[in-house]
């Protein structure tokens, strides 16, 4: 893809695109090939996609949201409390050794919750965004949104606020300290860190 048709894409482009990259890694971790060791890297990426993912979606798509759709508040509270449910469950999810049981319960309770939001969203709340705002606006989210991502944290904060302001104000600072917990830690956030670090 050309930088220009990039410049192009709306925001639920961009959102639906990190859907499919969270999917692929599901499905890889569904199949249980591997060692307990790559099973818990790529468990370690899906988490931090995920969270740069919701963090972007509550600073910029969910205040869109209540905005523009009659029922936006609604609409913006059901998908913030799913993902308060989900990063629990990552939470736990982190510090859990990939060869005890509950490793795989909590991945398909993760996985489970994640695959029925990202339904969610493309069904009902993307068309209802497409619908609502104008296209230039689109753009523009989609330009914020990849920032975000840059600058958002890799780890689950289940206790911080899910509310704005306070979760854009933690956003930062905490993407900072985690990506050095990460970086110290060896802990992959990307599936390019993933495959570098394979090689």
């Amino acid at each position: 893809m050309s930088h220009h048709e990039k410049s192009h894409q709306d925001v639920v482009d961009v959102l639906i695109s990190d859907h499919r990259e969270v999917e692929s890694i599901f499905v890889e971790l569904e199949t249980r090939q591997g060692t307990p060791e790559h099973r818990r890297q790529l468990a370690d990426v899906v988490i931090a996609e995920l969270v740069r993912h919701s963090v972007a979606e509550e600073a910029y798509v969910y205040p869109t949201a209540r905005k523009m759709l009659p029922d936006g508040d609604r609409v913006a509270d059901h998908e913030i409390s799913e993902h308060a449910d989900a990063e629990r469950t990552m939470k736990e999810l982190e510090s859990v050794d990939p060869s005890d049981p509950r490793f795989d319960q909590l991945l398909a309770h993760l996985t489970s919750t994640i695959r029925h939001h990202i339904e969610d969203e493309e069904a009902d709340l993307f068309p209802r965004l497409r619908a609502a705002v104008a296209r230039e606006e689109l753009v523009e989210l989609a330009g914020k949104v990849q920032a975000a991502k840059k600058s958002a944290p890799t780890r689950p904060h289940p206790a911080a606020p899910d509310r704005p302001p306070a979760n854009k104000l933690l956003a930062p600072g905490a993407g900072l300290v985690d990506r050095m917990r990460d970086a110290l830690s060896g802990r992959p956030t990307s599936m390019a860190e993933l495959r570098e670090k394979q090689h």
